[in-house]
């Protein structure tokens, strides 16, 4: 049954949030969240000695992978559930309940003691966590992209691109906590304890978030449209096929994307550089991903998303192979240094784009749950899994340019899913008619 959600009195009497305060309000949020998941993948060598011990290193690292990307099975349930209730009773109600499920996954992270003190319950409780985790931000990219989107709807490319620049920001931060860390203590206190700081700064995720997105309201875009109580069985019914190209699109993003947050592991345990000079790579990845996302998704807005994505696309296929075997063949700060940097600088063009063609893609009735689902599933397939992937390939073909192999083949299916965009929906997407 159709219907509009009712206009609470205390909306009605709040003085309207600038766009500013909007995009501050809503992407904070967002930062701190994915906070909490980057710095997982950054000291997964340290929790996988605290949490899954074994005598082979590369066991107990596939291990920690595998709980990190077993994780993101969830994830599209969290997206089902928190999507269907952002599409049924806002946007603002979704993230709020985000922010305090993120709040509960970190705090048995941060506060779980280790195997050698609890036995089998420590990497349960690690897998709990992850769940609960995995369950919250799988609500987290479709309701914070369409409160984005709908409060200014000349200006998607620029304000979703926020969505993912503050990922970006995540990125910075949980590399600056690691490389301050691999500065400041010793081997032996980073192993034991120094790992668990990070996840105790991400505890701020709870009384920030909450604060800065109790000030949000719902667009007039989404509280004067026309709603249905069954936006999951809509997406289901009526939008599978969008739902498959949105999730193609989102592949090479979340490879790229989850391949920077191994990179320290990578470049410490492969190519046996410094913990600081890893942690130092990453944090220039994160500086590009935040700055050149926004101006990314301005280009987006004046020359199209489709050319702006594909072009991108066949950079990735093409350079891919040659960036990591240059790098591993000249092994030097520079080289790692200009890895990730090509990557990154990549990526965020790609990315600003990205959330923008997502959301015109679904109606605003099942925008959040169809972004959600088409996300997370993308996520979850072509990302969660990918340290694991490229840890798999680096020791099955004992080629160090192995994870190139990966973005690749990820690159070729954005690329296909891009071509039926163009074909299916090119009027809507490029003029920014889809409602």
């Amino acid at each position: 049954m159709n219907h509009r959600p009712p206009a609470t009195s205390a909306s009605s009497a709040r003085k309207p949030l600038s766009l500013l305060q909007i995009v501050i309000a809503t992407s904070a949020g967002n930062a701190l969240e994915w906070f909490d998941i980057a710095i997982y993948g950054f000291f997964a060598l340290y929790i996988g000695k605290n949490f899954f011990p074994t005598a082979d290193q590369t066991a107990s690292l596939l291990l920690t992978f595998g709980t990190f990307g077993a994780s993101y099975l969830v994830r599209p349930i969290g997206g089902v559930v928190l999507g269907a209730y952002a599409d049924k009773r806002g946007r603002k109600a979704a993230l709020m309940m985000s922010v305090g499920l993120m709040m509960v996954g970190t705090a048995i992270i941060a506060l779980l003691p280790s195997y050698a003190s609890i036995g089998l319950a420590a990497p349960i409780g690690v897998f709990v966590a992850r769940l609960i985790q995995g369950f919250s931000a799988g609500g987290e990219f479709g309701a914070s992209t369409a409160m984005l989107i709908e409060h200014a709807p000349h200006r998607r490319g620029f304000l979703a691109s926020w969505q993912f620049a503050t990922q970006g920001l995540s990125t910075l931060m949980a590399a600056t906590c690691g490389f301050a860390l691999a500065r400041l203590l010793s081997h032996d206190a980073l192993e034991s304890w120094g790992w668990r700081v990070p996840f105790f700064i991400g505890l701020l995720i709870g009384p920030v978030g909450l604060y800065l997105r109790r000030f949000l309201e719902d667009a007039p875009d989404f509280t004067e449209a026309v709603h249905t109580e069954t936006p999951v069985r809509d997406v289901f019914a009526t939008q599978k096929r969008m739902v498959l190209i949105a999730t193609g699109a989102l592949a090479v993003s979340t490879s790229v994307n989850y391949l920077l947050q191994y990179l320290p592991t990578f470049a410490i345990r492969e190519l046996h550089l410094p913990a600081s000079t890893s942690f130092a790579a990453t944090m220039l990845g994160g500086v590009i991903l935040t700055c050149v996302t926004p101006f990314a998704g301005h280009l987006s807005d004046r020359i199209g998303r489709l050319t702006q994505m594909a072009t991108v696309g066949l950079l990735f296929v093409v350079t891919a192979y040659p960036a990591f075997s240059y790098t591993v063949a000249h092994l030097s700060t520079f080289t790692l240094f200009a890895l990730v940097a090509w990557l990154a600088v990549l990526k965020s063009v790609y990315f600003g784009a990205l959330p923008a063609l997502m959301s015109e893609i679904f109606p605003a009735a099942t925008r959040s749950t169809g972004m959600s689902v088409a996300y997370n599933v993308g996520v979850t397939v072509f990302g969660g899994f990918t340290p694991a992937v490229v840890t798999w390939l680096v020791s099955a073909t004992a080629n160090r340019s192995a994870p190139s192999f990966y973005v690749m083949i990820t690159a070729m299916v954005s690329l296909a899913a891009l071509a039926s965009v163009s074909r299916v929906k090119r009027v809507e997407v490029e003029r920014g008619l889809a409602t």
